[in-house]
């Protein structure tokens, strides 16, 4: 009994490989074990735990769920929660090096502060712009030489406004949105983002146009920088390691997993914070050591990291990401019961 419930709870790590990868806790799968789902079962199983918060980065733990789960919220999160991102971009002049396309392409990938929730979707590409679904930016730099420095080599001292930065781009309200919005509700998530470099003559006349969207259309609609997760390591050590052993095995394991104790005057190994190790398997290249301990993935326990490109703070895309996954689970019941009637 005790082998079938690692195997239904633990993914172990191998030297060249992995055992238990495959879900099986599906009724009738083991005699004895009760796997039929059921809502109580599973509002008492699963649970969410915070563990960092920080403007744009949440850690979070989603305990008692299947992979399957888990992967669906990572990918809604990466292509599903909209955004607002610059989708058109009039050229009216430009005379920098760098290529009207290339410019536009740049342009698009540069975040936008701004709630797609107080926004709609444009319905059509080629319709004007209104106050609802459209935020507009103009971008005008002109590069001149500065004439109180003449034997300076630095462009910074050189030039003025040979750098186009993110900073440079005005945000002009459409129809109703100045009394909606204040100034520095809407603009660029970062001032410091690199568009293009000038020299004196050259400039930039443009108007750009931000749209609504999510990641699945283009990735410049995607609301993190990345989301990801893993699973839980647990480490077993199968017996005591002492003295040099004990030192050797700390070694194989990342800052702070492996603690040494002073145990009758000799150092004990101790497993001290699973969840910093890295899983690389270093232990397993000692032939002193590979046989001396288990190295195994709760099953179930997934270890989230989101990081958002500061468009919106990640708690709140986490909680987009919920909803949209709610609505698929809402879309699915309602095709079935309406095949059903």
């Amino acid at each position: 009994m005790e082998r079938i419930k690692e195997i239904r709870t633990r993914v172990e790590l191998k030297e060249h490989g992995l055992e238990n990868v495959h879900s099986t806790d599906f009724p009738g799968s083991y005699e004895g074990y009760d796997d039929t789902w059921s809502q109580e079962k599973f509002e008492k199983n699963f649970r969410i735990e915070i563990g960092r918060l920080t403007a744009d980065e949440l850690e979070f733990d989603m305990i008692g769920v299947d992979a399957a789960i888990a992967n669906a919220f990572r990918r809604i999160l990466l292509a599903e929660v909209p955004t607002m991102a610059i989708e058109k971009v009039h050229i009216y002049n430009n005379t920098s090096i760098i290529q009207d396309e290339v410019l536009a392409h740049r342009l698009g990938l540069i975040p936008i502060k701004a709630d797609p929730r107080l926004f709609e979707y444009k319905q059509d590409v080629d319709s004007d712009p209104t106050e609802e679904d459209t935020i507009q930016f103009e971008l005008k730099v002109r590069c001149t030489r500065n004439q109180h420095v003449k034997d300076a080599t630095d462009p910074d001292e050189l030039y003025k406004d040979h750098k186009v930065t993110s900073k440079h781009l005005k945000w002009i309200p459409v129809g109703n949105q100045a009394q909606i919005f204040k100034e520095g509700d809407i603009r660029p998530v970062h001032d410091d983002i690199l568009i293009a470099k000038l020299r004196p003559g050259q400039e930039l006349d443009l108007k750009l146009f931000c749209v609504k969207g999510i990641g699945q259309d283009h990735a410049k609609f995607s609301p993190v920088a990345t989301a990801s997760y893993r699973l839980l390591p647990d480490i077993t050590l199968l017996k005591p390691l002492t003295g040099e052993l004990a030192v050797k095995l700390q070694r194989c394991f990342s800052p702070g997993v492996i603690e040494l104790d002073i145990v009758d005057g000799e150092q004990k190994a101790r497993v001290a914070h699973p969840r910093k190790d890295t899983c690389s398997r270093e232990v397993f290249r000692h032939d002193d050591l590979k046989d001396l301990v288990k190295l195994t993935r709760v099953r179930d326990h997934f270890i989230f990291s989101v990081e958002s490109t500061g468009i919106l703070a990640p708690e709140v895309l986490v909680s987009q990401a919920i909803q949209v996954l709610m609505a698929k689970c809402r879309d699915v019941i309602r095709e079935l019961d309406d095949k059903t009637v």
